[in-house]
């Protein structure tokens, strides 16, 4: 089995079976990914690294760190120390996977628009946004509210994020930077992905005709937001369904 990042600066083969998923809804795993972070698991011994250009790792705690392609922003693996084996995103795969969700955990630190599993809650008050990467060094504030929230299963998010992401879209200059080191990728579309050069974490998109909006998972505070559909449901993961009764659609547009 392979997988890849988006722009195949990191590729790597793995043996299975692996581990069935697990989808983690800490804080660190939301902002690195946007919304929230998914991995299945290997033995060393059954993984091995074909192309390595553009790896990246990033210490997010004295236990762990945490690989992402530094070229393409692609949310890749979650190493602990002194573990024989290694988490990887199910996103990033190529083909079906043939697994499942196990568990999830830390529900309880969950974005405050959206339940780990099941629908998600009444929006929160809130007044100006405050967003951040894993690192801190990328820090903004934004109007509030978040609004409604778009979750999108296409191939080029579920590869950036390693699950899949969730967005809301805002006014690009509203946006005021009190720190920022972003790489943007550019896709073969025209659209770009910003992402934090030092982290990885997932920040924005900005569509090819302009349309820009911010990744939910970097907000820090309450966000007024809430989840409100999913977009290219086609193309989602094999190893996961969708339980929060919202509207899908097939592919870019709402029926």
């Amino acid at each position: 089995m392979r997988g890849a990042c988006s722009c195949g600066g990191v590729v790597f083969e793995i043996t299975p079976p692996l581990r069935d998923v697990i989808a983690c809804h800490c804080s660190q795993c939301r902002k690195w990914s946007g919304h929230y972070w998914a991995a299945t698991s290997v033995p060393h011994d059954r993984f091995r690294l074909v192309a390595a250009k553009g790896l990246r790792w990033f210490r997010s705690s004295p236990t762990a760190k945490r690989g992402f392609c530094g070229t393409c922003g692609s949310k890749l693996f979650w190493q602990p120390e002194g573990e024989e084996r290694i988490s990887l995103s199910p996103g990033v795969l190529e083909g079906p996977t043939g697994l499942a969700i196990a568990t999830h955990i830390y529900p309880e630190d969950a974005g405050d628009y959206y339940a780990a599993e099941g629908p998600p809650p009444e929006p929160s008050l809130t007044g100006n946004l405050q967003g951040s990467c894993l690192c801190g060094a990328n820090r903004f504030t934004l109007p509030g509210p978040m609004g409604e929230v778009t979750a999108c299963h296409c191939h080029q998010c579920r590869t950036s994020s390693g699950h899949f992401a969730a967005s809301f879209d805002a006014e690009e200059s509203a946006l005021d930077w009190q720190a920022q080191e972003v790489t943007e990728h550019r896709a073969p579309g025209g659209s770009q992905r910003g992402f934090c050069s030092t982290c990885g974490s997932s920040l924005y998109f900005r569509a090819a005709d302009g349309a820009f909006s911010v990744e939910a998972g970097v907000v820090d505070n309450p966000t007024g937001g809430r989840l409100a559909s999913h977009i290219f449901v086609a193309d989602k993961g094999d190893y996961y369904g969708l339980d929060d009764g919202l509207p899908q659609a097939s592919g870019a547009t709402l029926p």
